[in-house]
């Protein structure tokens, strides 16, 4: 088992990330609450991982923190919730935004999520009740020191689209989204974060 990785930042195109350990190569998926706290490509970085094993392939993704990856590894455990939904889940939302939804029973916040329809919400908001207090102390015990968030190459709007869709959104919703947070000199990263905050209002 991966369980964490040191290296160099080679290629960040959100939801995806390759980091060079030693000559090595490593491709990982990551929520956009770790990639707001990136280095700049070429820069040093440590990230957390998990390693998910299916039938046709080995998938690692990428957390900057410890308490990034519990959650992820307690959405991932209910059933309807997949990595691709619980990598939704965290870039929508830190994780103390997002136990604060399921301490108030918020399920029309998580169906803003793409992939989460009602059942699956109030299923989600069930099976995370008892595990908020320990993901809250958790979270709380490690700290959110970041790295400083870094600009993003050419193309922020191209970049920023091509990792909404990756996280499920429709293009034609991914349109207006980034239409609505749109503003000149914005990084990808900025983008996708002011993006994000418009579909969780919206």
């Amino acid at each position: 088992m991966i369980g964490f990785l040191k290296g160099r930042l080679f290629v960040k195109q959100p939801p995806y990330l390759l980091i060079d350990v030693n000559g090595v190569g490593y491709e990982l998926e990551a929520p956009m609450s770790t990639f707001y706290g990136l280095p700049a490509a070429g820069e040093q970085v440590a990230l957390f991982t998990h390693l998910a094993i299916r039938d046709d392939a080995h998938v690692l993704f990428g957390f900057g923190t410890e308490s990034e990856r519990r959650l992820f590894r307690a959405l991932i455990k209910i059933s309807g919730v997949g990595p691709k939904i619980a990598l939704g889940v965290l870039s929508g939302a830190s994780v103390e935004d997002f136990l604060r939804t399921v301490e108030a029973e918020d399920a029309a916040a998580l169906t803003r999520i793409p992939g989460i329809g009602r059942k699956t919400a109030e299923r989600i908001l069930v099976e995370m009740r008892d595990n908020a207090g320990k993901l809250s102390a958790a979270a709380a015990a490690a700290g959110g020191a970041r790295a400083p968030a870094a600009a993003a190459p050419a193309s922020p709007q191209s970049e920023a689209f091509g990792a909404l869709i990756a996280l499920g959104y429709k293009p034609p919703e991914v349109t207006r989204l980034l239409k609505a947070a749109d503003a000149p000199g914005l990084s990808t990263t900025e983008l996708i974060r002011r993006a994000l905050q418009t579909a969780a209002t919206s």
